[in-house]
């Protein structure tokens, strides 16, 4: 049974959790067919951003609770690899990935949010990493997490379960923008449509960037980001781009 869509649309794909009935939970089974569509799409030249998004009244309740009780050693360091593979590759490919953020987001789907490049929030989605609650430390989506919002933040989510709003994500640097929920499609749109105005050849080596040097020391980051820097100048995109700047006029990508 197929529980991710995906539509693609004026170079932006859409990829939907379509599993309704359990909040979108991320069974082993839904992890699997989400990191093939990530892949993909990763593949796929003619998509300059991804948005991340749940159906039904929520985006994810994380993994699915259902699936985990007197499983086997195997299947537990086979359900936790696979959900480190997908987070990893939504950093991994070159496109831009936006999570498209209504309801809960919690335990790995909270996760998965703080591990999208970007997120926008309706008013109305909550946040929570409540595993310490039921016995089962979320110790997989601190690592993200952690990244986002900072030590005690992070810590304060992790040690007491509690959800924090959609305003306080943005304030913590958990997502990017909250809107009204009717408001929620168009914003999402808007961002990505603003990436994809820029040359996907740059925007990809840009992420690439971006996390090869984060979290290093300042020289090593300087190290990683001053090569990246001067083969970028060289390419026909930034002669384009500067060419097209001095005379005044939108920029021609090179295919």
């Amino acid at each position: 049974m197929t529980t991710v869509t995906v539509e693609a649309r004026n170079r932006v794909a859409r990829v939907t959790l379509d599993r309704p009935e359990r909040r979108n939970a991320l069974s082993l089974a839904v992890m699997h067919e989400l990191l093939d569509v990530v892949r993909a799409i990763g593949d796929d030249e003619h998509v300059a951003v991804v948005v991340i998004a749940g159906s039904g009244p929520a985006f994810s309740a994380g993994h699915d609770l259902s699936e985990m009780v007197d499983r086997d050693d195997a299947f537990y360091t086979e359900l936790f690899a696979t959900c480190v593979e997908l987070m990893t590759a939504v950093h991994e490919i070159p496109q831009p990935v936006i999570a498209r953020v209504h309801g809960i987001a919690t335990a790995a789907g909270c996760q998965l949010v703080a591990a999208c490049d970007l997120a926008v929030a309706a008013s109305d989605a909550r946040f929570a990493t409540p595993g310490v609650n039921i016995g089962l430390f979320c110790s997989t989506p601190m690592v993200p997490l952690v990244r986002a919002i900072g030590r005690k933040r992070a810590l304060e989510m992790l040690l007491t379960g509690d959800p924090i709003d959609a305003a306080t994500a943005m304030q913590w640097g958990l997502v990017n923008r909250v809107v009204p929920p009717e408001e929620l499609d168009g914003a999402v749109d808007a961002l990505a449509q603003r990436i994809t105005r820029s040359s996907p050849a740059v925007v990809a080596l840009g992420k690439r960037a971006f996390y090869a040097q984060d979290g290093l020391v300042e020289g090593d980051a300087y190290s990683v980001t001053a090569p990246v820097m001067s083969a970028n100048a060289a390419r026909a995109d930034a002669r384009e781009g500067i060419t097209a700047f001095l005379e005044k006029r939108p920029p021609v990508w090179p295919a």
